[in-house]
């Protein structure tokens, strides 16, 4: 039963897939199966790549904003995974192929909707004990890091990990709270999020400006940010801004860059680099 309420069957495990968000391709990869088609393989490549690597069998079926029903019948899949954003789609999509929809976040409990997802798909890809293998190195990552962390005694002074773009005008910067997927393992590694501001309920992310971020110029935390993208935005763009100059944590240097190609919405794989760089900050 998928995040429509629908109960979604086949007559056999899929062996051609197709999937329209990077999160549920990392999945489907990371259980074994290369998909046929994917949404935006390179930006794939760029933002997540680093968890679980495609290879070149996977064809281009498009953007993850406008996939193309085209491109997705021409490879005759089993069946198409997608989140909830692409319910427009199902009905061109079900006329010639099986539709399974995941919710792909969840601020409430983002790591029980992670592994929800993971069976789900796992059920119809024939390949459980792949999953119940993925989920455990999972698990077994959070038992590890979150005992390295006890161990160093650092696990109290909180984080606060943020994104973000050049508007032209303005920097816009996106905490993730404490529902967010990264804002999650932490939260399970015993780590404490300084953003305590509102966040949406389905990704757990927030929105402040430099402004904003004085709320923290006297406090001590731990910035964590993401830059796949190479917009040097926290090391180059607001370098020489008053507020930002005059945060504690960058005038301390603890200013932590998550490794490229690490996905801050993915699976399972991409949950792990993200716990061992929790290790990194706090235990190494």
């Amino acid at each position: 039963v998928d995040a429509r309420g629908e109960t979604v069957e086949l007559e056999a495990p899929a062996e051609t897939v197709v999937t329209l968000e990077w999160a549920e391709t990392e999945i489907v990869a990371s259980l074994g199966l290369m998909p046929a088609g994917a949404a935006d393989v390179e930006g794939y490549r760029t933002w997540v790549g680093t968890a679980v690597p495609l290879d070149d069998t996977v064809a281009e079926v498009g953007t993850r904003q406008e996939p193309s029903v085209d491109s997705i019948a021409g490879l005759s899949p089993d069946l198409v995974i997608m989140e909830t954003d692409d319910e427009a789609l199902i009905p061109q999509l079900e006329e010639f192929t099986t539709v399974l929809v995941v919710q792909g976040s969840d601020a409430a409990d983002n790591v029980a909707r992670l592994k929800s997802d993971v069976t789900m798909i796992a059920d119809l890809l024939g390949r459980n004990d792949e999953a119940e293998a993925l989920l455990a190195d999972f698990d077994a990552k959070v038992e590890e890091v979150a005992s390295a962390i006890e161990a160093a005694g650092t696990g109290e002074t909180p984080y606060l990990f943020a994104d973000a773009w050049d508007d032209g005008s303005t920097i816009s910067i996106r905490p993730f709270g404490a529902g967010s997927m990264p804002g999650a393992l932490a939260g399970a590694v015993g780590l404490t999020n300084a953003w305590t501001g509102e966040t949406d309920e389905l990704w757990g992310l927030g929105a402040t400006d430099v402004e904003g971020m004085a709320q923290f110029t006297e406090t001590e935390l731990k910035f964590i940010y993401n830059d796949s993208a190479g917009d040097g935005i926290f090391t180059e763009t607001l370098a020489g801004n008053a507020i930002w100059d005059g945060l504690s944590f960058v005038e301390e240097g603890e200013l932590y860059k998550v490794p490229d190609g690490a996905w801050m919405f993915g699976g399972p794989r991409s949950c792990e680099l993200f716990l061992d760089f929790y290790a990194e900050v706090y235990a190494s």
